[in-house]
């Protein structure tokens, strides 16, 4: 090779990476528009259908979406525990609570059947060291009314309204005991909602698939 075409060899290859990187970039530029027409196409096609509503329905759990424990779980157990003689530390009690929740459940294949007392019993018991059952009723009652949970949002309502004036069903659907039913009228929420459907009534642990194209509760 010559000493002119040596030179002109960097130059020439730098040249052709441009037009590769040029054509990569265009192709991505045109997967992109393509994707963006797609979903385009597909919002007008519900459009069509539903007008300016994309969702027919919104389901939400109950923990941690629409309500929440109003004082930490250790603490209420440690300020009602100590009447029947409970002396773990809240730190304690926490680890505790932490620990026996992870473990596997094996008196059923479901945690809450029923009003799961059996479960409940267990998680205090080995929370706190306590297996007096006046103590256990009356943080099984207390966790049933208002003064243990929070709405997680207390402007909600206005959400839920607006969704339903707009034809939107919602539901709550969780994994629960047969306390949410009480629980959610305790907290003058439970009209909010088109249904409630509770884990522990169905016998079954939901979880739900989203996609683009349907919301669907799966049971197992």
């Amino acid at each position: 090779m010559s000493v002119a075409a040596r030179a002109r060899a960097p130059a020439l290859f730098g040249t052709l990476r441009r037009l590769g990187t040029s054509a990569a970039e265009a192709e991505r530029e045109r997967g992109a528009r393509w994707e963006l027409s797609a979903a385009r196409e597909y919002y007008d096609y519900r459009k069509s259908i539903y007008g300016d509503v994309t969702h027919r329905a919104l389901l939400v759990d109950a923990v941690g979406t629409l309500v929440v424990p109003a004082q930490p779980t250790a603490q209420v157990y440690k300020s009602i525990g100590e009447k029947y003689g409970v002396k773990y530390s809240e730190d304690e009690i926490l680890m505790r609570y932490r620990w026996a929740y992870g473990q596997p459940w094996g008196r059923s294949r479901l945690r809450y059947v029923d009003d799961g007392r059996p479960f409940w019993q267990h998680i205090v018991s080995s929370s706190t060291g306590c297996s007096d059952l006046e103590y256990f009723e009356e943080l099984y009652q207390y966790y049933m009314t208002e003064k243990a949970w929070k709405l997680c949002d207390p402007d909600a309502e206005h959400v839920f309204d607006a969704l339903r004036k707009a034809g939107v069903k919602t539901a709550v659907v969780s994994n629960f005991d047969t306390r949410l039913r009480p629980l959610l009228q305790a907290l003058k929420c439970d009209h909010w909602f088109d249904a409630v459907a509770v884990s522990a009534e169905l016998q079954a642990s939901m979880f739900v698939l989203y996609s683009p194209y349907e919301l669907c509760v799966v049971s197992c």
